[in-house]
């Protein structure tokens, strides 16, 4: 069976920590695969944040997820802190993918990588809208300004 490949930026624009609570952990007593999605969507809702934004309200928009991919690097466990990088990238028309990488904060060690398609749209109609221009200067200035 062919394995997903994901290739990261050099760089990321955006970080923030997390720790691993006891309720994120499954039966064989590591990170649970929905768990770990979970806190992807904890990380990028304080990437909104940081830009000045909730997930519901985007300069007049709303944000959907389109899709998600995830490779798993190695197990995390309950009680450590995991440190998310995300950084957007592949603009198009209505969305862009947020990229991102999670370590081990005390070992550096690389629990997952992937990226979230995130899509604008209106909220009244439900449906797909273009970014608007205030939040992509933003998403633009922050993807010119990563650091490793």
């Amino acid at each position: 069976m062919a394995r997903l490949v994901f290739d990261l930026p050099a760089q990321f624009g955006f970080a923030t920590e997390l720790q691993i609570y006891i309720s994120h952990v499954n039966q064989g007593g590591h990170l649970d695969n929905a768990q770990l999605l979970a806190l992807v969507s904890e990380a990028r809702l304080r990437f909104f944040h940081a830009l000045g934004y909730r997930e519901g309200h985007v300069d007049g928009a709303a944000i959907v997820v389109g899709d998600m991919l995830a490779q798993y690097k190695s197990e995390a466990f309950h009680g450590e802190t995991l440190r998310v990088q995300m950084q957007p990238a592949d603009f198009n028309r209505y969305g862009f993918d947020l990229v991102f990488r999670m370590t081990e904060v005390s070992q550096g060690r690389e629990v997952a990588r992937g990226k979230t398609g995130i899509v604008f749209i209106d909220p009244v109609s439900r449906r797909v809208t273009p970014i608007p221009a205030p939040i992509q200067g933003k998403l633009l200035a922050c993807a010119a300004a990563a650091t490793p």
